[in-house]
């Protein structure tokens, strides 16, 4: 079950979201609570889904994917089994970081990290390109990042 968040749950997502690694103890501090209170509202607020998961966030440049490609792709059939397939197949791709499906021209956006642009060319040409039903693929490549967020306003 589901509940509403109240303002100490906003506070605490909110500090989590910026920085994983604090402490029940350094949150309960920052938010005025007992290390218990804290600990209880963390294990609740991941039981009920609003945490998904805790993870650490790479510099991508450090891990040499400096690539970053943001390709549109356009399917022949729309048929639930072939979008099914499509989602099934790019989700076991590692250089595939996001995909979405789409309203509008293009069927599906990717977010796509190689280190450059031979490996992305064989990654189009021996994995994406290959996959059924696909009509074209439009690419476009990151110049320069001004935000980069993974915190959601709350």
């Amino acid at each position: 079950m589901t509940t509403t968040l109240d303002n100490t749950d906003r506070a605490l997502l909110k500090l989590l979201q910026r920085d994983a690694t604090f402490t029940n103890k350094e949150l309960a501090y920052k938010l005025n609570k007992s290390p218990a209170a804290i600990h209880e509202r963390v294990k609740r607020l991941k039981e009920q889904g609003y945490i998904a998961r805790i993870v650490a966030i790479l510099d991508r440049k450090k891990i040499d994917k400096t690539l970053i490609a943001i390709s549109h792709v356009l399917l022949k059939e729309h048929t639930a089994k072939t979008l099914g397939e499509f989602e099934r197949s790019v989700a076991q791709f590692d250089e595939v970081m996001e995909c979405y499906q789409m309203t509008g021209s293009f069927d599906f956006i990717l977010k796509i990290a190689t280190a450059n642009m031979e490996e992305y060319h064989l990654f189009l040409r021996h994995k994406l390109a290959v996959l059924p039903n696909i009509v074209t693929v439009q690419s476009s490549f990151i110049l320069s990042e001004t935000k980069n967020d993974t915190a959601y306003p709350i």
